[in-house]
């Protein structure tokens, strides 16, 4: 166990003594909680954590290791981990490294030690508030001041830091049938779709290549214009960081491109399509971190456990008459869904690919590709 000391504060002048387990120095950002028992690593490489330091509720994290090829993206993107108790010795025989050294290799700021019920109720309590972890500063009102300094994802377009630099192919499939009960459409007739990178997680991808789509990844900042010119069949918009309505780049994009072509939003995606089509977004008091949250689909009346990581959510008040909700989270009944009456648009708040996380939601790919496939079919008649 870690005997390097490490602090915590929050800019309510709350302050904590623990232990560092991960790398040394200084980081922080808006704070958010996490109720998935595993998954960190997934967690850790999401880009939609740019910008956040994450709680882990659950006590006991590293106690698998981590294993590289479950990386949802090249790095880590949380801006620092907050832990009860972190486990040195990984069981599993995947495990390229412990957690403790993937850490410090990526430069991620940890603390473990600390009471992280107490830290959970603070943020359920008085919102997602400012935080700096230190493995350097120990005093309390130095920590205090750094905690307000530290800059809060309002206002923010985080997808410029996040986004690929240029667009690409992407061909990796699942290696088995995955989710095993979803049949892959992978050996059928491909439809080409152009997917905005907003933060995407490989997983995403993944799926799309899973349920037929020759997938080309653009930027965040790609023009209508420009994916126009690719002609593809469909567009997918992917996750990603920060607040919706500063993405102004990728809302003057699709706004353009919205009704030229069917369209498939997920979580920071679905937000950019619902303000193109005239609703508001807001920031949520603590947002929904986590892989065990239930969603039901008003399509099937289903329920539909899923994992979620967004800080913000659609106004269901502002949502235009062309608008139907599809989807409802069943802990606070906010917008988890949603589709447009008369263009090919659908879009969800959720992570249905599910990593980490059940795969209940994993069958809206393959939504995606039989929306496309009817327009296709009707278009070549």
């Amino acid at each position: 166990m870690s005997e390097r000391k490490a602090w915590l504060a929050l800019e309510n002048g709350v302050v904590m003594e623990g232990r560092a387990c991960g790398a040394a120095g200084e980081a922080g950002g808006d704070l958010v909680f996490n109720t998935a028992m595993t998954g960190y690593h997934e967690i850790l490489t999401d880009p939609s954590y740019a910008g956040q330091a994450v709680i882990m509720t659950y006590p006991l994290m590293g106690n698998y290791g981590v294993a590289e090829e479950d990386a949802e993206s090249a790095r880590g993107w949380a801006e620092a981990f907050i832990l009860r108790e972190m486990s040195t010795i990984p069981s599993n025989r995947r495990a390229t490294s412990s957690l403790p050294e993937w850490l410090a290799k990526q430069g991620i700021v940890a603390i473990e030690g600390v009471d992280t019920r107490r830290l959970t109720r603070i943020v359920r309590e008085e919102g997602s508030l400012r935080v700096v972890v230190s493995t350097k500063e120990s005093d309390h009102a130095a920590l205090v001041a750094k905690a307000k300094a530290m800059p809060a994802t309002d206002g923010r377009d985080l997808t410029v830091g996040v986004t690929c630099k240029e667009p690409y192919s992407w061909s990796e499939a699942y290696e088995r049938s995955y989710p095993n009960w979803i049949e892959s459409a992978a050996h059928k007739k491909q439809i080409r779709v152009v997917a905005y990178d907003f933060g995407a997680k490989r997983n995403i991808l993944k799926s799309l290549v899973h349920c037929g789509f020759d997938v080309t990844v653009v930027p965040a900042g790609t023009s209508a214009d420009e994916v126009l010119g690719m002609d593809p069949e469909a567009i997918f918009l992917s996750n990603g960081p920060g607040d919706p309505a500063a993405v102004k780049p990728a809302i003057a994009a699709i706004d353009k491109l919205v009704g030229r072509k069917p369209m498939f939003g997920i979580c920071l995606g679905h937000q950019i399509l619902s303000i193109v089509f005239g609703a508001k977004t807001h920031k949520m008091p603590f947002g929904h971190h986590g892989a065990n949250h239930p969603v039901r689909d008003m399509l099937t009346g289903k329920v539909e456990i899923t994992s979620q990581n967004h800080s913000y959510a659609v106004d269901p008040s502002s949502m235009p008459a062309d608008i139907e909700t599809t989807h409802v989270n069943l802990n606070d009944m906010t917008v988890e869904g949603m589709r447009h009456k008369k263009a090919p648009v659908f879009s969800v708040q959720y992570h249905p690919e599910s990593a980490p996380g059940p795969l209940d939601s994993a069958h809206l790919f393959h939504r995606f590709r039989d929306m496309v496939a009817s327009k296709v079919a009707v278009a070549a008649r």
